[in-house]
């Protein structure tokens, strides 16, 4: 690349949306097999295991365990599509099919492609996590209202998992390498962090490590809202999450610079 390309943060403030309508073009040829595709895992968990593990487990922290577990999966679930639109469909943007080459043509910044691509993915989370959530409301496991307060919840856990995956495809020479965060990372972050099962049934040191993981903030805020609870810690999980968010995007983009600028 020529240091033409060298600008790495975003040109203004809406440059970005270009690359979130381009990418909304492309997906819309597809998009009833990305939503399906989007909500086949979380769902299967949700009824697999709240009407079969629920029979067994009975009521956890007051409510039944579907009920608990719904609001686990629609974060579950904002997590799994940020993190799968961002491996695989922007690595391919960025790596095989060098649509950013193309971008960094325009005046578009590598900071505006990247932050389109961010925004792209929470909306997608937020299309996953939302679905999740309608399906809990219809079947009585979520108050209506909450949706007021879930959304957003569930729009930040799509950019803070969306920055994080930026750091991996930014790193990683091949979609192989994928693997290693999917099982290492995503999979542990399911079971630690309050999405399966209460975190006060770990060991003190794992709840310690859990606490600081960006899925437990996510349930934390979304669990209270759907289950219509008061939620504690509130402006806590708020500034970790953005804290996840903001951090990984700075790091991302200047791995990306070396990376494309070879």
């Amino acid at each position: 690349m020529s240091e033409g390309y060298s600008p790495v943060m975003p040109a203004n403030a809406y440059n970005w949306v270009a690359v979130w309508h381009r990418n909304f073009l492309a997906w819309r040829k597809v998009a009833l097999a990305s939503v399906l595709g989007n909500l086949a895992d979380p769902m299967t968990n949700l009824f697999g295991l709240g009407f079969g593990l629920g029979i067994i487990v009975g009521r956890v922290d007051g409510t039944s365990y579907i009920a608990f577990l719904a609001a686990g999966m629609v974060a579950t679930s904002a997590m799994t599509a940020a993190t799968f639109e961002t491996l695989y469909a922007v690595f391919a943007r960025m790596d095989t099919q060098r649509t950013w080459d193309a971008i960094l043509s325009t005046q578009l910044t590598l900071g505006d492609i990247v932050l389109g691509e961010l925004v792209w993915a929470a909306s997608k989370a937020v299309l996953a996590g939302t679905a999740i959530w309608t399906v809990a409301a219809i079947l009585g496991y979520a108050e209506w209202p909450s949706i007021v307060y879930s959304v957003p919840a569930i729009a930040l856990t799509g950019v803070v998992f969306a920055s994080l995956a930026m750091i991996v495809i930014s790193l990683a020479p091949s979609y192989d390498y994928f693997v290693f965060y999917q099982t290492l990372v995503m999979t542990p972050m399911v079971f630690l962090c309050g999405a399966v099962f209460p975190l006060d049934q770990l060991p003190s040191t794992l709840q310690h490590v859990a606490s600081v993981l960006p899925l437990a903030h996510s349930v934390d805020l979304i669990r209270p809202s759907m289950l219509g609870r008061p939620a504690g810690s509130v402006a806590l999980h708020i500034s970790a999450l953005c804290v996840y968010a903001v951090l990984p995007f700075f790091l991302s983009t200047a791995i990306f610079r070396r990376r494309l600028m070879r």
